[in-house]
């Protein structure tokens, strides 16, 4: 196993394959059935070291774990102009931000001036 592992994992349950599913965020390429949850996140802690263990022996860039990493609250989206028109529009008529309103969004909340 990885010392200090910091990376993100997640369990599931595979309906196909009817076993557990263990998947890392950070090598969205591997993954690890087991019968039991806790066979498969014991899995996949494995295989990511493994990987991780190889590629330092290439001299690869190894993935940072996405909670060490540093996240400004700031990212830029692209959308049509008519969408921006609309939802400027709705922001105005809200009382709220343009922001203020897609942040909502994002989150799933409905905006409040």
């Amino acid at each position: 196993m990885l010392k200090n592992d910091r990376y993100t994992y997640r369990l599931t349950w595979s309906e196909e394959d009817q076993e557990y599913l263990g998947l890392c965020a950070e090598f969205p390429s591997l993954s690890w059935l087991a019968s039991t949850p806790e066979e498969a996140l014991a899995g996949i802690r494995r295989v990511v070291a493994d990987v991780v263990a190889d590629m330092q022996a290439n001299g690869e860039a190894v993935p940072e774990p996405l909670a060490t990493r540093h996240y400004s609250g700031k990212f830029v989206v692209r959308i049509p102009p008519e969408q921006h028109r609309r939802l400027a529009i709705e922001a105005a008529e809200a009382g709220v931000s343009l922001n203020r309103l897609a942040a909502a969004r994002l989150a799933g909340e409905k905006a409040h001036s």
